[in-house]
């Protein structure tokens, strides 16, 4: 029996995995990734690379992509609550350009499957969020692209949380149709 629930969102190929948790009086235990049930639910990754980022409330990182190199990503937090985004950026999807977002939180435990070919991004809601992904290709700095987080084609419903802090890399990323991304 699996300890996962894979819901595939409204679009193909991005799921919310629920994960359940076994707790009691000491504290709580739960799986967050096993291969064998991935496989299953048709999410055949090779992870190669775990990152983690701490970041404060306000904190937007995105929309990030590699452009020679994409990455699935299987995102979850740790500490604290994000909003997190993926846009479809696969050249023949029926859903270009669309978005789909997630809470995720130290509390409901849930994960966040984005496969290849998707531009990615969050934004802290709780005062600080420890946040942490596992990929599925190497980070190569030189092939990374961006999109801007508040592209009005996109239109990212971003919850308030009072003033957007972003890196000055991310202030300066174009809109979708400027950077002309398919995959």
């Amino acid at each position: 029996m699996s300890n996962f629930i894979f819901t595939e969102t409204k679009i193909k190929g991005v799921y919310i995995i629920d994960v359940k948790t076994y707790g009691d009086s000491r504290g709580y235990f739960m799986e967050t990734y096993k291969e064998n049930d991935f496989i299953t639910a048709g999410l055949d990754y090779k992870f190669v690379q775990d990152n983690q980022s701490s970041s404060r409330k306000g904190v937007l990182r995105g929309l990030h992509f590699q452009k020679k190199y994409p990455q699935a990503k299987l995102v979850r937090v740790l500490k604290g609550e994000v909003f997190d985004v993926a846009v479809d950026l696969r050249g023949e999807s029926e859903t270009y350009g669309k978005w789909v977002g997630v809470y995720l939180s130290d509390t409901n435990h849930r994960q966040f499957m984005i496969p290849k070919g998707f531009a990615h991004g969050f934004i802290v809601v709780s005062e600080e969020a420890e946040f942490a992904y596992k990929c599925d290709e190497i980070y190569h700095p030189e092939d990374e692209g961006g999109i801007l987080w508040n592209d009005s084609d996109i239109n990212i419903n971003w919850p308030d949380v009072g003033e957007i802090i972003l890196s000055d890399k991310d202030k300066k990323n174009p809109s979708l149709s400027e950077c002309g991304i398919r995959f």
